[in-house]
């Protein structure tokens, strides 16, 4: 039998997967701007800030929920994860936002060497890749799904390193040794926050929780 809180569960989850949508695009949006120097940066400001805006709106509508309802322990666990997950969205956000930055101070990466935009450029790929599972983890709630994003993560951390590696053995200019260590640093974070998504949707599947990085 259908519950009252369960329609406002599944309201707060379709917020969620609007934020991944929207996330995703951002980060995506802010690899293009430092690749082929454009600039972009008021626009995913802008995305940034509504980003946190509507994890405001998910933490309002959580404590009304827990007010309103008493929820069971069940219930308190997703709760509690989609408040979480909210926050992990918006700092998807805010580090598209530091890409963008990075571009509009330094001119990202456009008069940097092949293997630099290159190197990122796969990177990127990889940390979209693991914002898309995490996304269609979370749809789905696919507790399996989730698991798989811990190798993802391990690649990502691996690549981060093997760069500032090469980097140190490369006689690149000094603006783009700074631009490309900041934006593979913040590739890195992003990995990370999709990694403690995928371990929220485990702890709402399983009520278990589990360390994927």
């Amino acid at each position: 039998m259908s519950r009252i809180i369960d329609s406002s569960l599944e309201g707060l989850l379709s917020t969620l997967n609007r934020m991944g949508e929207i996330a995703y695009n951002t980060v995506s949006k802010a690899l293009l701007e430092c690749l082929d120097g454009r600039e972009v940066y008021n626009e995913i400001r802008e995305i940034s800030d509504y980003l946190l805006t509507m994890t405001d709106y998910v933490e309002d509508r959580a404590f009304e929920l827990i007010v309103r309802y008493q929820p069971v322990a069940s219930d308190l666990r997703r709760i509690k994860s989609y408040m979480k997950i909210a926050y992990d969205f918006t700092r998807f956000g805010r580090y598209a936002l530091d890409i963008s930055f990075t571009n509009k101070r330094l001119e990202g990466l456009k008069d940097c060497e092949e293997w630099i935009k290159t190197y990122v450029k796969e990177m990127g790929e990889k940390v979209l890749d693991m914002i898309k599972l995490s996304i269609e983890a979370l749809k789905n709630n696919d507790a399996q799904l989730a698991r798989n994003i811990s190798e993802k993560e391990n690649e990502v951390d691996k690549m981060h390193l093997e760069f500032l590696d090469k980097l140190i053995k490369s006689e690149t200019t000094t603006k783009c040794t700074i631009s490309s260590i900041l934006i593979t640093r913040y590739l890195e974070r992003i990995a990370d926050h999709a990694a403690y998504i995928c371990e929220s949707i485990i702890y709402i599947a399983t009520g278990q929780k589990e360390v994927l990085r």
